[in-house]
């Protein structure tokens, strides 16, 4: 089941961070950004889990902060790859990395081949900023919309005459829009049917569903509603007016609640000038007044709610199934798509445009570190989650998921044994790139691992050798306010 293809020609590079978009306006305006929220006396500061993540990605791809080592036993030539940073928020680098390493895991040992559809649910405005900060509501909420997918799924089978079925799925939290703006919906890949077992001792064995009808997933929908605004109803979270309660989130998150809110809102927390919306460049022709929204087959929305069901992909098309769980792991920003405008804001283009024509965000440099912070996961969050017969724990598991292979050496980690879960970085490339990064460029000899370097003197001689960059990152000093530089402050 496992995807490998034949590795193309070109040699792999090493990215260079230095000349990219995101590196440059965390190294300019990072020590800006702290320090406009440390001198405001009443601001409660960011969690140290936010600031640790900004922090280290200045590190990330960066050879003057560690790195390992290749060495061509043929030619003699090496091929150094720095360490990452493993940010779980925004970094596009680790978040490729893990997108890769888990669509190949679910793909070869978690998906049996049968088919499989997508459910996505989104969230009102007010549910998803509480979601983005209360983990447990979100962990609660999680198991309201599985549970309702997977009796759904139950019932179908149950009016074609199978009885006691039972069907399993992944589901992985995104908790960001296509805008960078924080958006908390689900993803699940749930087995498109159930599977049944006569007795304790026979084999599971797969029931596909039958059609589902648009009227079917609307009333999935008001169910799943229904049971949100009870538990949320349950939990205190519900005003006198019968509204969801968004003062009701916690203060130990320091300022993380601010800039939820204001990405939510698609405005900017702590700019030149707080509470203004982020900019937006597109196609006007597109922006027609009174436009009608079409809603797509097998899609429902009520009251900010809205559930969509129409990718579905049939057993055997391992591709397209490894494709859709890239999507669903994928992370939140491309540095393809940054650019600087000439004054030196952030340009963010979209994958797609809107239906009111924008194609662009244009950010200022401290309004888009503030949607950067607002992504970032809070900690013990596990954003992809097993569920049903897929779950570690449910006893039909090992009778329906691919048969797991005997543990694989590694070539980048001394030789030693890696989980069945695990992927190197070079098997990672040929995957999904087709690229042998490991392929020596002049003799085309496989390289091998020969140490980590870790320590800084050795790291600074080695580069120095190489006539490499070997300074570490420096951060920009902060900057004041434009009022207080130009000496307006007071007037």
């Amino acid at each position: 089941m496992s995807i490998t293809g034949e590795a193309r020609s070109e040699q792999y590079r090493p990215r260079d961070p230095y000349s990219e978009v995101l590196h440059q306006t965390l190294q300019a305006h990072l020590e800006t950004f702290l320090a406009r929220i440390a001198s405001d006396p009443s601001s409660p500061g960011l969690p140290s889990h936010v600031e640790r993540e900004l922090r280290t990605h200045l590190t990330c791809g960066i050879l003057a902060h560690g790195f390992c080592r290749f060495h061509c036993f043929t030619c003699g030539s090496d091929l150094l790859i720095p360490f990452s940073c493993k940010g779980r928020g925004f970094c596009p680098s680790c978040g490729g990395r893990r997108m890769a390493e888990a669509a190949a895991h679910l793909v070869d040992h978690v998906f049996p081949e049968v088919p499989v559809r997508q459910w996505v649910i989104s969230f009102p405005w007010r549910l998803r900023y509480l979601l983005a900060l209360d983990v447990d509501l979100c962990r609660a909420v999680r198991r309201v919309f599985l549970r309702a997918v997977f009796g759904f799924y139950s019932r179908k089978a149950q009016e074609d005459a199978v009885e006691h079925g039972r069907t399993g799925g992944v589901n992985q939290i995104q908790r960001y829009g296509s805008a960078l703006n924080a958006n908390t919906h689900f993803h699940a890949l749930v087995l498109d049917g159930v599977y049944t077992a006569p007795d304790a001792l026979s084999a599971p064995t797969f029931h596909p569903a039958t059609r589902i009808a648009d009227a079917e997933i609307a009333k999935l929908l008001f169910t799943i509603r229904s049971r949100v605004l009870r538990l949320c109803r349950r939990r205190g979270l519900m005003g006198e007016e019968g509204e969801l309660d968004v003062s009701a989130s916690s203060e130990s998150q320091g300022l993380l609640p601010l800039l939820c809110a204001a990405s939510i809102q698609g405005r900017s927390a702590l700019g030149s000038e707080p509470g203004t919306r982020i900019e937006r460049r597109g196609i006007p022709e597109m922006a027609v007044p009174g436009r009608a929204v079409v809603i797509k087959e097998l899609c429902a929305e009520l009251d900010g709610f809205s559930l969509h069901a129409a990718v579905k992909v049939e057993a055997g098309q391992t591709s397209r199934l490894e494709h859709l769980c890239r999507y669903l792991t994928r992370p939140p920003l491309s540095n393809k798509r940054l650019s600087f405008t000439p004054d030196g804001r952030v340009v963010h283009e979209l994958r797609a445009p809107f239906r009111d024509g924008t194609t662009h965000f244009i950010f200022e440099p401290l309004a888009f570190i503030e949607r950067l912070a607002a992504l970032v996961p809070p900690p013990r969050l596990h954003q992809l989650t097993y569920h049903g017969v897929l779950a570690p724990a449910s006893s039909w598991r090992s009778d329906i998921v691919p048969a797991s292979p005997a543990r694989r050496r590694s070539s980048c980690g001394g030789g030693g044994l890696l989980p069945l879960h695990r992927y190197s970085f070079s098997e990672l490339m040929k995957r999904v790139f087709r690229i042998d990064a490991l392929k020596c460029a002049k003799c085309g000899s496989e390289r091998r691992w020969i140490a980590a370097i870790t320590n800084a003197d050795s790291i600074a001689k080695i580069l120095d050798h190489l006539d490499l960059p070997s300074a570490r990152i420096q951060l920009a000093p902060p900057r004041a306010p434009p009022q207080q530089e130009l000496g307006f402050e007071g007037c």
